[in-house]
């Protein structure tokens, strides 16, 4: 077995053994072995990126086997790994193995243990499946596998039927946007003959033009991203999917399945370049949902869906990059992301913990004493995730609003006002975050006050290791690192003297955010009052998420039940289908009656009936005798 396949099936191995033997083994078993494959796995990443520098970064492909030939096709499931594989590979095992170990804390007590970390490893083979696929089918499988995983896990708790049904719409919110995915995939075999990434990539950059229209299958792939990655409109499964445990938010959020759409964007980079249509339609969904995602959570009071919203709007950041043609740049926000964001739902998770299942912020208050540990983490990440310089977002956040201002592929003034006007609502929302959760006078109960309490070393020096990366990781340049295979956009000249502008303005935004939620939430927030206040209209709407679920029910929902009950129940299932066969009983029923009559016990009957019998058949042998 060769070191790719290997990193591919540790964790599937790991799901194998605590899903068969985790409840009889015990928890031991259970954590050696559900946080030890994936850190073998990262382990064996490391190996590889290393053995990837020592070949001067020539890719490395493996096949495992061959799937299956159609005609002269042969589909193979084979691994590749480049830069931008090295890059997805060493967050995915990194954090995820980070996540699992935080998880052992957070979730000790609950009695579905051994099935959590099944779950836990079996979504991290799939997204390790999708990420070192050769092949679009190979990533495919891998696409659908972290959506199966994500159902099993945000519906972790399923005997809550809240919690169920979060599960049910993230499955389907993704089946919808996998639609345009398959499309995208039929067109280019259709097209080319393969569904090889690279040899996609090389048919879309080399001198003769591919039948396929780019622009065409550079949208319908995206429309698989925006279920994904939760843009718009597909991105109403992401905040309910804190209805799983905690960690699962951090898993699902930071560092692996809503990257997966801006993954194989970048991936398939060969055909975006020359799909100008499709790169425009891109940014501008981008823009629009990071715009959108960041006015909700201005007004959410729940601890994980400000930071599900967040994610959301950090996605939208994402895009826009990849709209402009830095697609180098949108995984650098990708790889910072996944620091800062995990350090940020694993420090709520740690909040959660100390306030005993409580996660309304208007609630808490007060804890940076009691809890400073997460405090002092969750800070870190906050500064970072708003842009503070030096952490690892100003980095990503600065190179995002310097391409969205100057790129010949699509940069303009209008789309650098957006995305630093959805930067500034950013360290806004996430400074409320951090003030109301941890500044001011306490606001829980006393029952719960008297409890709160740090969370236990797994938890805490998981947080600090993150925290640290979110401070550190910026400083390794991802975009120079990924440019000899996604080649940076030009900047326009006329736009070169406005650099240390937008730098100077990037830091004053981070700032501003700062300031303003200082100001609004510091003392008794009287000024947040008094604002929610006057605004209460517009506060509303922005506390209710635009009432886009109740748009969705009442155009979508609700019609597709009146027609399945109304159509397809009461028409096809209860009147053709039972009407057909209750009446072919009924038939029979009243034949058999009928023919019942015939036996009445009575032996006179029977000796006449008999008779006349003899009579009709010596009558028919004469007449055709």
């Amino acid at each position: 077995m060769g070191a790719l396949t290997l990193i591919v099936v540790l964790p599937l191995l790991g799901f194998l053994a605590n899903g068969l033997l985790g409840n009889r083994l015990g928890k031991g078993f259970v954590t050696a072995v559900g946080c030890g494959l994936p850190a073998i796995a990262f382990a064996v990443t490391v190996k590889t990126v290393l053995a990837l520098h020592g070949a001067n970064w020539a890719p490395i492909s493996e096949t495992a086997y061959v799937w299956t030939m159609v005609g002269q096709d042969s589909f193979e499931v084979a691994f590749w790994f480049d830069r931008l594989t090295a890059v997805m590979a060493l967050i995915v095992t990194g954090v995820g193995t980070l996540i699992h170990v935080y998880s052992t804390g957070y979730m000790h007590e609950d009695k579905s243990y051994a099935r959590y970390f099944a779950y836990l490893n079996l979504f991290l083979f799939f997204m390790l499946s999708l990420v070192l696929g050769r092949s679009l089918l190979v990533l495919f499988v891998g696409w659908e596998g972290v959506g199966l995983a994500s159902y099993l896990l945000i519906g972790f708790w399923f005997g809550d039927v809240e919690k169920a049904a979060a599960g049910k719409k993230a499955f389907i919110a993704n089946r919808i946007g996998d639609a345009g995915f398959l499309l995208g995939m039929f067109v280019l075999y259709s097209a080319l003959g393969t569904l090889d990434m690279p040899r996609i990539n090389a048919a879309f950059n080399g001198p003769l033009v591919p039948a396929a229209s780019a622009s065409l299958v550079g949208i319908l792939l995206f429309i698989g991203a925006t279920g994904k990655s939760a843009q718009i409109p597909l991105y109403v499964w992401l905040p309910d999917a804190m209805a799983g445990p905690t960690p699962v938010s951090a898993l699902i959020h930071a560092a692996t399945m809503v990257t997966a759409g801006v993954y194989l964007v970048a991936r398939m980079s060969g055909i975006y370049l020359h799909a100008p249509e499709a790169s425009s339609v891109i940014a501008a969904v981008g823009a629009l949902t990071a715009l959108m995602a960041a006015t909700i959570a201005i007004a959410q009071d729940d601890i994980k869906k400000v930071l599900a919203y967040s994610t959301v709007s950090q996605l939208g950041f994402m895009f826009v990059a990849l709209g402009v043609g830095a697609y180098g740049v949108a995984v650098f926000h990708v790889y910072t992301h996944a620091f800062f964001k995990a350090c940020l739902f694993l420090g709520a998770g740690s909040v959660i913990h100390a306030m005993s299942g409580e996660q309304d912020i208007q609630k808490m208050g007060g804890l940076a004493r009691k809890i400073p540990v997460t405090f002092a983490t969750f800070a870190v990440a906050t500064a970072a995730i708003a842009g503070i310089p030096p952490l690892a977002g100003f980095f990503s956040k600065d190179e995002i609003l310097w391409y969205a201002l100057t790129s010949e592929r699509g940069g303009s003034v209008l789309l650098f006002a957006v995305m630093a006007f959805t930067a500034l609502l950013t360290a806004f929302y996430m400074f409320r975050l951090l003030w109301l959760t941890f500044f001011g006078k306490p606001r829980m109960g006393q029952e719960i006050a008297h409890h709160i309490h740090e969370s236990p070393p797994s938890m805490t020096v998981v947080l600090a290791i993150l925290a640290v990366a979110s401070a550190v990781g910026g400083f390794f340049s991802i975009p120079h690192f990924l440019e000899p295979m996604l080649p940076m956009p030009v900047s326009a000249e006329s736009m070169h003297h406005w650099h240390y502008w937008v730098l100077g303005g990037s830091i004053a935004i981070a700032v501003a955010g700062l300031a303003g939620a200082a100001w609004f939430f510091a003392g008794d927030a009287s000024r947040a009052g008094a604002v929610k206040a006057a605004f209460a209209g517009a506060y509303r709407v922005l506390s209710n998420k635009y009432y886009v679920d109740e748009l969705y029910a009442a155009v979508i929902a609700r019609p597709l039940l009146w027609i399945s009950d109304r159509v397809f129940l009461r028409l096809g299932d209860r009147l053709l289908l039972d009407g057909t066969l209750n009446g072919l009983a009924a038939l029979a029923q009243r034949a058999a009656g009928r023919l019942a009559r015939v036996q009445t016990g009575s032996l006179h009957k029977y000796a006449f009936m008999v008779l006349a019998g003899m009579v009709a058949s010596l009558v028919w042998m004469w007449r055709h005798g």
